[in-house]
Protein backbone atom coordinates (compact mmCIF):
# COMPACT_ATOMS: atom_id res chain seq x y z
CA UNK A 1 0.00 0.00 0.00
CA UNK A 2 1.34 3.39 -0.94
CA UNK A 3 2.13 5.57 2.10
CA UNK A 4 1.07 8.79 0.45
CA UNK A 5 -0.47 10.39 3.56
CA UNK A 6 2.71 9.92 5.59
CA UNK A 7 4.79 11.47 2.83
CA UNK A 8 2.53 14.52 2.53
CA UNK A 9 2.36 14.93 6.32
CA UNK A 10 6.15 14.85 6.74
CA UNK A 11 6.67 17.15 3.78
CA UNK A 12 4.11 19.86 4.56
CA UNK A 13 3.49 19.57 8.33
CA UNK A 14 7.02 18.76 9.49
CA UNK A 15 8.98 20.40 6.66
CA UNK A 16 11.36 17.44 6.22
CA UNK A 17 13.43 16.99 3.10
CA UNK A 18 12.59 14.29 0.60
CA UNK A 19 15.82 12.44 1.43
CA UNK A 20 14.95 12.30 5.15
CA UNK A 21 11.38 11.21 4.38
CA UNK A 22 12.62 8.44 2.10
CA UNK A 23 15.05 7.15 4.78
CA UNK A 24 12.38 7.31 7.47
CA UNK A 25 9.67 5.47 5.53
CA UNK A 26 11.97 3.07 3.71
CA UNK A 27 11.02 4.42 0.28
CA UNK A 28 13.09 5.50 -2.63
CA UNK A 29 13.90 9.19 -2.95
CA UNK A 30 12.40 9.18 -6.44
CA UNK A 31 9.18 7.63 -5.11
CA UNK A 32 8.84 10.38 -2.47
CA UNK A 33 9.45 13.07 -5.10
CA UNK A 34 6.83 11.51 -7.38
CA UNK A 35 4.23 11.50 -4.60
CA UNK A 36 4.88 15.15 -3.77
CA UNK A 37 4.83 16.17 -7.43
CA UNK A 38 1.56 14.34 -8.15
CA UNK A 39 -0.09 15.94 -5.07
CA UNK A 40 1.01 19.37 -6.21
CA UNK A 41 -0.32 18.69 -9.70
CA UNK A 42 -3.65 17.55 -8.25
CA UNK A 43 -3.91 20.78 -6.14
CA UNK A 44 -3.79 19.00 -2.78
CA UNK A 45 -2.56 20.76 0.37
CA UNK A 46 -2.08 19.68 3.96
CA UNK A 47 -4.13 18.76 5.88
CA UNK A 48 -6.08 16.62 3.47
CA UNK A 49 -9.89 16.73 3.49
CA UNK A 50 -11.40 14.37 6.04
CA UNK A 51 -13.75 12.86 3.49
CA UNK A 52 -10.82 11.83 1.23
CA UNK A 53 -10.21 8.07 1.70
CA UNK A 54 -7.02 6.27 0.82
CA UNK A 55 -8.59 4.80 -2.31
CA UNK A 56 -9.83 8.22 -3.41
CA UNK A 57 -6.41 9.72 -2.73
CA UNK A 58 -4.65 7.04 -4.77
CA UNK A 59 -7.14 7.40 -7.62
CA UNK A 60 -6.67 11.17 -7.55
CA UNK A 61 -2.88 10.93 -7.76
CA UNK A 62 -2.81 7.92 -10.09
CA UNK A 63 -5.78 8.26 -12.44
CA UNK A 64 -6.59 5.39 -14.81
CA UNK A 65 -5.50 5.92 -18.40
CA UNK A 66 -8.17 7.24 -20.71
CA UNK A 67 -10.18 4.56 -22.40
CA UNK A 68 -9.59 3.73 -26.01
CA UNK A 69 -11.98 5.30 -28.52
CA UNK A 70 -13.72 1.98 -29.06
CA UNK A 71 -13.90 1.37 -25.32
CA UNK A 72 -11.62 -1.68 -25.40
CA UNK A 73 -7.81 -1.69 -25.05
CA UNK A 74 -5.99 -4.12 -27.37
CA UNK A 75 -4.65 -7.33 -25.80
CA UNK A 76 -1.18 -8.46 -26.97
CA UNK A 77 -0.81 -11.63 -28.98
CA UNK A 78 0.75 -13.80 -26.27
CA UNK A 79 1.97 -16.44 -28.74
CA UNK A 80 4.01 -13.77 -30.54
CA UNK A 81 5.29 -12.46 -27.20
CA UNK A 82 6.36 -15.97 -26.16
CA UNK A 83 8.13 -16.56 -29.48
CA UNK A 84 9.95 -13.23 -29.31
CA UNK A 85 11.14 -13.91 -25.76
CA UNK A 86 13.03 -16.94 -27.05
CA UNK A 87 15.27 -14.71 -29.14
CA UNK A 88 18.60 -13.58 -27.59
CA UNK A 89 18.48 -10.29 -25.69
CA UNK A 90 14.69 -9.83 -25.88
CA UNK A 91 13.03 -8.97 -22.55
CA UNK A 92 9.48 -8.47 -21.37
CA UNK A 93 10.17 -4.78 -20.75
CA UNK A 94 11.27 -4.33 -24.36
CA UNK A 95 8.20 -6.07 -25.73
CA UNK A 96 5.93 -4.04 -23.45
CA UNK A 97 7.56 -0.80 -24.65
CA UNK A 98 6.96 -1.85 -28.25
CA UNK A 99 3.36 -2.75 -27.36
CA UNK A 100 2.75 0.67 -25.77
CA UNK A 101 4.44 2.43 -28.69
CA UNK A 102 1.97 0.74 -31.03
CA UNK A 103 -0.97 1.21 -28.61
CA UNK A 104 -0.49 4.32 -26.40
CA UNK A 105 -3.72 3.55 -24.53
CA UNK A 106 -2.70 -0.06 -23.88
CA UNK A 107 -2.26 -1.83 -20.56
CA UNK A 108 0.52 -1.19 -18.03
CA UNK A 109 3.65 -3.28 -17.51
CA UNK A 110 2.39 -5.07 -14.39
CA UNK A 111 -0.80 -6.15 -16.19
CA UNK A 112 1.31 -7.22 -19.18
CA UNK A 113 3.54 -9.52 -17.08
CA UNK A 114 0.70 -10.93 -14.99
CA UNK A 115 -1.45 -11.91 -17.97
CA UNK A 116 1.51 -13.33 -19.88
CA UNK A 117 2.32 -15.62 -16.96
CA UNK A 118 -1.32 -16.71 -16.78
CA UNK A 119 -1.33 -17.50 -20.52
CA UNK A 120 1.95 -19.44 -20.27
CA UNK A 121 0.59 -21.51 -17.38
CA UNK A 122 -2.41 -22.52 -19.47
CA UNK A 123 -0.44 -23.31 -22.60
CA UNK A 124 2.58 -25.00 -20.99
CA UNK A 125 1.40 -26.56 -17.73
CA UNK A 126 3.96 -28.39 -15.59
CA UNK A 127 3.51 -32.16 -15.65
CA UNK A 128 3.96 -33.75 -12.25
CA UNK A 129 6.29 -36.73 -12.71
CA UNK A 130 5.72 -40.03 -10.92
CA UNK A 131 8.53 -42.53 -10.36
CA UNK A 132 8.38 -45.95 -8.76
CA UNK A 133 10.84 -46.97 -6.07
CA UNK A 134 14.40 -47.55 -7.28
CA UNK A 135 13.53 -46.37 -10.77
CA UNK A 136 15.75 -43.34 -11.32
CA UNK A 137 18.87 -41.70 -10.01
CA UNK A 138 19.66 -38.14 -11.11
CA UNK A 139 23.34 -37.15 -11.40
CA UNK A 140 25.09 -33.85 -12.02
CA UNK A 141 28.04 -31.68 -11.03
CA UNK A 142 27.58 -28.79 -8.61
CA UNK A 143 28.36 -25.38 -10.03
CA UNK A 144 30.56 -24.36 -7.10
CA UNK A 145 34.00 -25.88 -6.62
CA UNK A 146 36.19 -26.78 -3.63
CA UNK A 147 39.87 -25.83 -3.33
CA UNK A 148 42.53 -28.46 -2.64
CA UNK A 149 46.04 -27.24 -1.81
CA UNK A 150 49.16 -29.10 -2.92
CA UNK A 151 51.23 -29.47 0.29
CA UNK A 152 54.54 -29.43 -1.62
CA UNK A 153 54.06 -26.56 -4.06
CA UNK A 154 51.21 -24.67 -2.41
CA UNK A 155 49.28 -24.70 -5.69
CA UNK A 156 45.53 -24.35 -5.24
CA UNK A 157 43.43 -26.63 -7.46
CA UNK A 158 39.64 -26.34 -7.79
CA UNK A 159 37.85 -29.71 -7.77
CA UNK A 160 34.26 -30.50 -8.73
CA UNK A 161 31.46 -31.89 -6.55
CA UNK A 162 29.55 -34.85 -8.04
CA UNK A 163 25.99 -35.12 -6.69
CA UNK A 164 23.42 -37.91 -7.10
CA UNK A 165 19.84 -38.08 -5.79
CA UNK A 166 17.44 -41.02 -5.86
CA UNK A 167 13.73 -40.61 -6.46
CA UNK A 168 10.70 -42.68 -5.49
CA UNK A 169 6.89 -42.68 -5.27
CA UNK A 170 5.35 -42.54 -1.83
CA UNK A 171 3.22 -45.47 -0.72
CA UNK A 172 0.08 -43.38 -0.57
CA UNK A 173 0.36 -42.66 -4.29
CA UNK A 174 1.22 -38.96 -4.17
CA UNK A 175 4.46 -37.86 -5.78
CA UNK A 176 7.40 -37.37 -3.45
CA UNK A 177 11.06 -38.29 -3.10
CA UNK A 178 13.37 -40.11 -0.73
CA UNK A 179 16.00 -37.50 -1.64
CA UNK A 180 18.72 -39.98 -0.67
CA UNK A 181 21.87 -38.10 -1.63
CA UNK A 182 25.39 -39.10 -2.59
CA UNK A 183 28.21 -36.62 -3.10
CA UNK A 184 31.94 -36.77 -3.64
CA UNK A 185 34.70 -34.50 -4.92
CA UNK A 186 36.47 -35.41 -8.15
CA UNK A 187 39.42 -33.78 -9.86
CA UNK A 188 37.53 -32.69 -12.98
CA UNK A 189 34.47 -33.19 -15.15
CA UNK A 190 36.50 -35.45 -17.43
CA UNK A 191 35.30 -38.84 -18.61
CA UNK A 192 37.43 -40.94 -16.26
CA UNK A 193 36.36 -38.97 -13.17
CA UNK A 194 32.72 -39.04 -14.34
CA UNK A 195 32.73 -42.84 -14.76
CA UNK A 196 34.60 -43.41 -11.50
CA UNK A 197 32.05 -41.34 -9.59
CA UNK A 198 29.23 -43.48 -11.01
CA UNK A 199 30.96 -46.72 -10.00
CA UNK A 200 31.40 -45.48 -6.43
CA UNK A 201 27.82 -44.16 -6.39
CA UNK A 202 26.41 -47.61 -7.27
CA UNK A 203 28.52 -49.12 -4.48
CA UNK A 204 27.19 -46.51 -2.05
CA UNK A 205 23.58 -47.26 -3.03
CA UNK A 206 24.16 -51.01 -2.76
CA UNK A 207 22.38 -51.62 -6.06
CA UNK A 208 21.64 -50.26 -9.51
CA UNK A 209 18.58 -48.20 -10.51
CA UNK A 210 16.73 -48.88 -13.72
CA UNK A 211 17.56 -45.44 -15.18
CA UNK A 212 20.32 -42.88 -14.66
CA UNK A 213 19.42 -39.30 -15.66
CA UNK A 214 22.46 -37.09 -16.34
CA UNK A 215 22.73 -33.61 -17.73
CA UNK A 216 24.06 -33.04 -21.27
CA UNK A 217 27.72 -32.59 -20.32
CA UNK A 218 30.34 -33.79 -22.81
CA UNK A 219 31.49 -36.71 -20.64
CA UNK A 220 27.98 -38.18 -20.93
CA UNK A 221 26.48 -36.98 -24.20
CA UNK A 222 28.42 -36.44 -27.43
CA UNK A 223 25.48 -34.89 -29.28
CA UNK A 224 22.67 -33.24 -27.33
CA UNK A 225 19.34 -34.01 -28.94
CA UNK A 226 15.83 -33.95 -27.55
CA UNK A 227 14.82 -37.21 -29.19
CA UNK A 228 18.01 -39.19 -29.92
CA UNK A 229 21.00 -38.05 -27.84
CA UNK A 230 24.38 -39.52 -28.79
CA UNK A 231 25.90 -41.13 -25.69
CA UNK A 232 29.60 -41.37 -25.04
CA UNK A 233 30.75 -44.91 -25.92
CA UNK A 234 32.44 -45.48 -22.55
CA UNK A 235 29.40 -44.20 -20.66
CA UNK A 236 27.09 -46.50 -22.62
CA UNK A 237 29.44 -49.45 -22.01
CA UNK A 238 29.41 -48.75 -18.27
CA UNK A 239 25.60 -48.67 -18.30
CA UNK A 240 25.54 -52.03 -20.08
CA UNK A 241 27.93 -53.50 -17.50
CA UNK A 242 25.56 -52.51 -14.67
CA UNK A 243 22.37 -53.30 -16.57
CA UNK A 244 20.96 -49.79 -16.36
CA UNK A 245 19.81 -47.28 -18.97
CA UNK A 246 21.03 -43.73 -19.56
CA UNK A 247 18.26 -41.21 -20.17
CA UNK A 248 19.80 -37.72 -20.56
CA UNK A 249 17.63 -34.75 -19.64
CA UNK A 250 16.32 -32.81 -22.62
CA UNK A 251 18.46 -29.80 -23.54
CA UNK A 252 17.25 -26.56 -21.96
CA UNK A 253 14.60 -28.41 -19.92
CA UNK A 254 15.66 -27.98 -16.27
CA UNK A 255 12.38 -29.46 -15.04
CA UNK A 256 13.51 -32.85 -16.37
CA UNK A 257 16.18 -32.94 -13.67
CA UNK A 258 14.61 -30.75 -11.02
CA UNK A 259 15.34 -33.41 -8.38
CA UNK A 260 19.10 -33.26 -8.83
CA UNK A 261 19.00 -29.46 -9.10
CA UNK A 262 17.46 -29.38 -5.63
CA UNK A 263 19.98 -31.96 -4.42
CA UNK A 264 22.82 -29.82 -5.79
CA UNK A 265 21.43 -26.81 -3.96
CA UNK A 266 21.14 -28.83 -0.74
CA UNK A 267 24.69 -30.17 -1.19
CA UNK A 268 26.07 -26.68 -1.75
CA UNK A 269 24.36 -25.37 1.38
CA UNK A 270 24.84 -28.42 3.58
CA UNK A 271 28.32 -29.48 2.44
CA UNK A 272 30.19 -26.69 0.67
CA UNK A 273 28.96 -23.96 2.98
CA UNK A 274 30.12 -25.93 6.03
CA UNK A 275 33.53 -26.58 4.51
CA UNK A 276 34.14 -23.04 3.32
CA UNK A 277 36.55 -22.16 6.15
CA UNK A 278 38.50 -25.44 6.12
CA UNK A 279 41.65 -26.13 4.12
CA UNK A 280 42.26 -29.48 2.47
CA UNK A 281 45.58 -30.83 1.22
CA UNK A 282 44.38 -33.90 -0.69
CA UNK A 283 41.30 -35.17 -2.46
CA UNK A 284 41.06 -38.10 -0.04
CA UNK A 285 41.00 -35.74 2.96
CA UNK A 286 38.26 -33.65 1.33
CA UNK A 287 36.13 -36.70 0.50
CA UNK A 288 36.45 -37.98 4.08
CA UNK A 289 34.92 -34.71 5.29
CA UNK A 290 32.21 -34.86 2.61
CA UNK A 291 31.25 -38.44 3.55
CA UNK A 292 30.60 -37.40 7.13
CA UNK A 293 28.36 -34.51 6.07
CA UNK A 294 26.49 -36.68 3.52
CA UNK A 295 25.76 -39.30 6.16
CA UNK A 296 24.55 -36.59 8.51
CA UNK A 297 22.34 -35.14 5.77
CA UNK A 298 20.77 -38.51 4.94
CA UNK A 299 20.08 -39.26 8.62
CA UNK A 300 18.25 -36.00 9.31
CA UNK A 301 14.48 -36.29 9.68
CA UNK A 302 12.71 -34.34 6.93
CA UNK A 303 9.80 -32.15 7.85
CA UNK A 304 6.59 -33.25 6.17
CA UNK A 305 7.80 -36.86 5.92
CA UNK A 306 8.47 -37.75 9.54
CA UNK A 307 11.42 -39.87 8.40
CA UNK A 308 14.99 -39.40 7.22
CA UNK A 309 16.28 -39.83 3.69
CA UNK A 310 18.05 -43.01 4.75
CA UNK A 311 14.86 -44.48 6.23
CA UNK A 312 12.83 -43.75 3.11
CA UNK A 313 15.57 -45.11 0.87
CA UNK A 314 15.90 -48.33 2.89
CA UNK A 315 12.16 -49.04 2.91
CA UNK A 316 11.18 -48.04 -0.64
CA UNK A 317 14.17 -47.62 -3.00
CA UNK A 318 16.69 -50.26 -1.97
CA UNK A 319 14.35 -53.29 -2.27
CA UNK A 320 13.65 -52.27 -5.88
CA UNK A 321 17.27 -51.76 -6.94
CA UNK A 322 18.92 -54.26 -9.26
CA UNK A 323 21.86 -56.20 -7.75
CA UNK A 324 25.42 -55.05 -8.37
CA UNK A 325 27.49 -57.09 -10.85
CA UNK A 326 30.17 -59.45 -9.53
CA UNK A 327 32.97 -57.06 -10.54
CA UNK A 328 32.88 -53.25 -10.74
CA UNK A 329 33.29 -51.64 -14.13
CA UNK A 330 36.88 -51.01 -15.20
CA UNK A 331 37.33 -47.71 -16.98
CA UNK A 332 38.11 -47.97 -20.68
CA UNK A 333 38.45 -45.34 -23.36
CA UNK A 334 37.21 -45.80 -26.91
CA UNK A 335 38.93 -44.23 -29.87
CA UNK A 336 37.97 -44.34 -33.53
CA UNK A 337 40.85 -44.52 -36.02
CA UNK A 338 41.60 -45.32 -39.64
CA UNK A 339 44.21 -48.00 -40.39
CA UNK A 340 47.33 -46.51 -41.99
CA UNK A 341 49.05 -48.02 -45.07
CA UNK A 342 51.54 -49.71 -42.72
CA UNK A 343 48.54 -51.54 -41.08
CA UNK A 344 49.01 -49.72 -37.75
CA UNK A 345 46.83 -47.29 -35.80
CA UNK A 346 48.08 -44.59 -33.44
CA UNK A 347 47.05 -44.57 -29.77
CA UNK A 348 48.73 -42.27 -27.24
CA UNK A 349 51.78 -41.73 -29.51
CA UNK A 350 52.32 -45.49 -30.02
CA UNK A 351 51.40 -47.62 -33.02
CA UNK A 352 49.59 -50.96 -32.84
CA UNK A 353 49.15 -53.41 -35.71
CA UNK A 354 45.95 -54.84 -37.16
CA UNK A 355 45.55 -57.43 -39.96
CA UNK A 356 46.88 -55.87 -43.17
CA UNK A 357 43.59 -56.59 -45.00
CA UNK A 358 42.04 -53.72 -42.96
CA UNK A 359 44.28 -51.04 -44.47
CA UNK A 360 42.26 -47.81 -44.94
CA UNK A 361 39.36 -49.28 -42.94
CA UNK A 362 37.86 -47.55 -39.89
CA UNK A 363 38.28 -49.42 -36.61
CA UNK A 364 37.55 -48.76 -32.93
CA UNK A 365 40.13 -49.18 -30.20
CA UNK A 366 39.29 -49.92 -26.56
CA UNK A 367 42.05 -48.78 -24.22
CA UNK A 368 41.68 -50.39 -20.80
CA UNK A 369 44.47 -50.51 -18.22
CA UNK A 370 47.40 -52.36 -19.77
CA UNK A 371 45.65 -53.66 -22.88
CA UNK A 372 44.55 -52.30 -26.24
CA UNK A 373 41.74 -54.09 -28.08
CA UNK A 374 40.85 -53.22 -31.66
CA UNK A 375 37.41 -53.88 -33.16
CA UNK A 376 36.17 -53.78 -36.74
CA UNK A 377 32.40 -53.77 -37.22
CA UNK A 378 31.90 -55.03 -33.68
CA UNK A 379 34.35 -57.95 -34.02
CA UNK A 380 37.68 -57.93 -32.21
CA UNK A 381 40.51 -58.21 -34.71
CA UNK A 382 43.57 -57.50 -32.54
CA UNK A 383 44.65 -57.35 -28.92
CA UNK A 384 47.95 -55.94 -27.63
CA UNK A 385 49.69 -55.28 -24.36
CA UNK A 386 49.89 -51.53 -23.97
CA UNK A 387 53.34 -50.13 -24.73
CA UNK A 388 54.87 -48.30 -21.73
CA UNK A 389 56.95 -45.96 -23.89
CA UNK A 390 56.24 -43.45 -26.62
CA UNK A 391 56.94 -43.42 -30.36
CA UNK A 392 57.12 -47.22 -30.42
CA UNK A 393 55.59 -49.88 -32.66
CA UNK A 394 53.81 -53.01 -31.42
CA UNK A 395 53.46 -55.47 -34.30
CA UNK A 396 52.09 -59.02 -34.43
CA UNK A 397 53.80 -61.05 -37.20
CA UNK A 398 50.49 -62.63 -38.25
CA UNK A 399 49.18 -59.16 -39.12
CA UNK A 400 51.91 -58.63 -41.73
CA UNK A 401 51.90 -59.63 -45.42
CA UNK A 402 54.20 -62.60 -46.13
CA UNK A 403 56.81 -60.41 -47.88
CA UNK A 404 56.91 -58.01 -44.95
CA UNK A 405 57.11 -60.90 -42.53
CA UNK A 406 60.25 -62.26 -44.23
CA UNK A 407 61.80 -58.82 -44.20
CA UNK A 408 60.89 -58.31 -40.53
CA UNK A 409 62.78 -61.49 -39.57
CA UNK A 410 66.08 -59.79 -40.47
CA UNK A 411 68.08 -58.26 -37.62
CA UNK A 412 71.54 -56.54 -37.60
CA UNK A 413 73.07 -59.72 -36.19
CA UNK A 414 71.51 -61.92 -38.84
CA UNK A 415 72.58 -59.58 -41.65
CA UNK A 416 76.22 -59.63 -40.49
CA UNK A 417 76.16 -63.40 -40.01
CA UNK A 418 75.07 -63.86 -43.65
CA UNK A 419 77.65 -61.33 -44.82
CA UNK A 420 80.51 -63.16 -43.06
CA UNK A 421 79.66 -66.30 -45.06
CA UNK A 422 80.32 -64.35 -48.27
CA UNK A 423 83.59 -62.81 -47.12
CA UNK A 424 85.15 -60.53 -44.52
CA UNK A 425 84.97 -57.48 -46.76
CA UNK A 426 81.23 -58.03 -47.35
CA UNK A 427 80.70 -58.14 -43.59
CA UNK A 428 82.85 -55.03 -43.11
CA UNK A 429 80.95 -53.18 -45.82
CA UNK A 430 77.53 -54.07 -44.29
CA UNK A 431 78.74 -53.06 -40.86
CA UNK A 432 79.97 -49.72 -42.22
CA UNK A 433 76.62 -49.10 -43.95
CA UNK A 434 74.61 -49.69 -40.77
CA UNK A 435 77.02 -47.63 -38.65
CA UNK A 436 76.73 -44.73 -41.09
CA UNK A 437 72.92 -44.47 -40.61
CA UNK A 438 71.14 -42.95 -37.58
CA UNK A 439 69.46 -46.34 -37.01
CA UNK A 440 70.89 -49.68 -38.18
CA UNK A 441 67.50 -50.68 -39.60
CA UNK A 442 67.76 -47.84 -42.10
CA UNK A 443 70.69 -49.65 -43.74
CA UNK A 444 68.95 -53.01 -44.00
CA UNK A 445 67.73 -52.40 -47.53
CA UNK A 446 71.28 -51.68 -48.77
CA UNK A 447 72.76 -54.66 -46.92
CA UNK A 448 70.09 -57.03 -48.21
CA UNK A 449 70.76 -55.74 -51.73
CA UNK A 450 74.48 -56.50 -51.35
CA UNK A 451 73.72 -60.01 -50.11
CA UNK A 452 71.36 -60.52 -53.03
CA UNK A 453 74.24 -59.83 -55.49
CA UNK A 454 75.70 -63.20 -54.47
CA UNK A 455 73.06 -64.76 -56.73
CA UNK A 456 74.62 -63.12 -59.79
CA UNK A 457 78.31 -62.94 -58.89
CA UNK A 458 80.89 -65.21 -57.37
CA UNK A 459 81.33 -64.59 -53.59
CA UNK A 460 85.05 -63.91 -54.14
CA UNK A 461 84.27 -61.14 -56.63
CA UNK A 462 81.57 -59.74 -54.35
CA UNK A 463 84.05 -59.67 -51.46
CA UNK A 464 86.61 -57.91 -53.66
CA UNK A 465 84.01 -55.37 -54.82
CA UNK A 466 83.12 -54.61 -51.19
CA UNK A 467 86.87 -54.23 -50.41
CA UNK A 468 87.16 -51.63 -53.19
CA UNK A 469 83.93 -49.98 -52.01
CA UNK A 470 85.40 -49.61 -48.51
CA UNK A 471 88.56 -48.05 -49.93
CA UNK A 472 86.58 -45.36 -51.76
CA UNK A 473 84.06 -44.97 -48.85
CA UNK A 474 81.10 -46.14 -50.95
CA UNK A 475 77.89 -46.76 -49.01
CA UNK A 476 75.31 -47.70 -51.65
CA UNK A 477 74.29 -50.81 -53.49
CA UNK A 478 74.63 -48.94 -56.78
CA UNK A 479 78.39 -48.43 -56.16
CA UNK A 480 79.00 -52.13 -55.51
CA UNK A 481 76.95 -53.12 -58.54
CA UNK A 482 78.92 -50.65 -60.72
CA UNK A 483 82.26 -52.03 -59.46
CA UNK A 484 81.16 -55.53 -60.40
CA UNK A 485 79.86 -54.52 -63.84
CA UNK A 486 83.00 -52.63 -64.80
CA UNK A 487 85.37 -55.30 -63.45
CA UNK A 488 87.10 -52.95 -61.02
CA UNK A 489 86.91 -55.69 -58.43
CA UNK A 490 89.50 -57.83 -60.33
CA UNK A 491 92.43 -55.71 -59.14
CA UNK A 492 91.43 -56.48 -55.59
CA UNK A 493 91.09 -60.19 -56.41
CA UNK A 494 94.93 -60.39 -57.09
CA UNK A 495 95.78 -58.35 -54.02
CA UNK A 496 96.14 -61.35 -51.75
CA UNK A 497 98.28 -63.20 -54.30
CA UNK A 498 100.62 -60.18 -54.75
CA UNK A 499 101.09 -59.89 -51.03
CA UNK A 500 102.56 -63.47 -50.81
CA UNK A 501 106.42 -63.75 -51.48
CA UNK A 502 107.52 -65.71 -54.56
CA UNK A 503 109.15 -69.12 -53.84
CA UNK A 504 112.24 -69.90 -56.11
CA UNK A 505 115.76 -71.36 -55.51
CA UNK A 506 117.46 -68.38 -57.13
CA UNK A 507 115.64 -65.85 -54.93
CA UNK A 508 117.51 -65.18 -51.68
CA UNK A 509 114.51 -63.76 -49.84
CA UNK A 510 114.39 -60.96 -47.28
CA UNK A 511 116.11 -63.06 -44.59
CA UNK A 512 119.35 -63.00 -46.67
CA UNK A 513 119.78 -59.26 -46.07
CA UNK A 514 119.49 -59.33 -42.24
Amino acid sequence: MRRIRDVLRMKHAQGLSERVIARSLGLGKGTVGAYVGRARKAGLTWPLPDALSDDDLELLLFPAPPAAPDGDRPVPDWAVVDRELRRPGVTRALLWEEYRAAHPLGFGYAWFCEHYEAWKGRVRPTMRQTHVGGEKVFVDFAGDTVDVIDPETGEVRAVKLFVAASRRRRACGTTGASNYTYAEAVASEGLEDWIGAHVRMFTFLGGVPKVVVPDNLKSAVLKACRFDPGLNRTYAEMAGHYGTAILPARPYRPRDKAKVEVAVQVAQRWILARLRNRRFFSLAELNAAIRGLVNELNMRVMRGYGASRADLFATVDRPNLQPLPAEPYTFARWKRARVAPDYHIEIDSCWYSVPFRLIRQEVEARICGGTVEIFHKGQRVASHLRSPGRRSHVTVPDHMPSAHRRYADWTPGRVLAQAVKLGPSVAAFCEAVMADRPHPEQGFRTCLGVLDLARSYDPARLDAACRRGLSIRARSIASIRSILKTGLDRAFLDEEAEQLPRQHPNIRGQSYYH
